[in-house]
């Protein structure tokens, strides 16, 4: 009788736990997206569901663990496995949900922003278009490769998205990545 006690208050406890953690992800994300949404509120918003079409076309979508084009663990959009997330460790095949997968885009998402904000003071204040460029460039390369780009932020900062395109072109990236930066880079020019 003891045991079957002992069982019961496990299985609530477990069921506690979850339904928990469940509510603390619901209010983490809700939170996110109130201050994300705050610090937008300033200049024209960028359309995250248009970028993150533009990321799945650019980066792929696979809903499970697999070693990205370096040997590194990456799953859902371009989510490199960081080891502060769940996945860290598990074998390359392991299935993720859809939703794990857009909840780990969000958090790149948000990360991004935030170093667009960081790299560019006039962020806010930028078209759409140039937002979802810098953003798909900044997910690509990251904000330390994206800082060297010294002539293509300057001529940003000065809203001269046409010199912006001709110095994007003039990199290593572009080399890289000629499809996907070609094609940045002509939307760039074309604001």
């Amino acid at each position: 009788m003891l045991k079957h006690i002992q069982e019961k208050k496990q299985i609530e406890n477990d069921i506690f736990l979850e339904v928990d953690k469940k509510f603390w992800q619901v209010i983490e994300k809700e939170r996110s997206l109130f201050f994300l949404n705050k610090k937008e509120r300033k200049g024209k918003n960028m359309n995250i569901e248009q970028l993150r079409e533009q990321l799945t076309i650019d980066e792929g979508k696979v809903n499970e663990i697999y070693l990205d084009h370096l040997g590194y663990p990456t799953v859902g959009i371009g989510h490199l496995i960081l080891d502060s997330d769940g996945e860290f460790g598990a074998a390359v095949g392991t299935a993720i949900t859809e939703e794990r997968c857009i909840e780990l885009f969000d958090h790149d998402v948000q990360s991004v922003v935030a170093d667009c904000r960081i790299l560019h003071e006039g962020w806010d204040e930028y078209p759409n278009e140039v937002q979802q460029v810098i953003a798909n460039m900044m997910f690509n390369m990251g904000r330390t490769r994206l800082s060297k780009f010294k002539n293509h932020n300057s001529a940003l900062r000065d809203a001269d998205w046409k010199q912006a395109a001709i110095e994007g072109r003039d990199s290593r990236w572009h080399k890289q990545v000629t499809n996907r930066a070609e094609r940045l880079m002509q939307r760039l020019e074309t604001v």
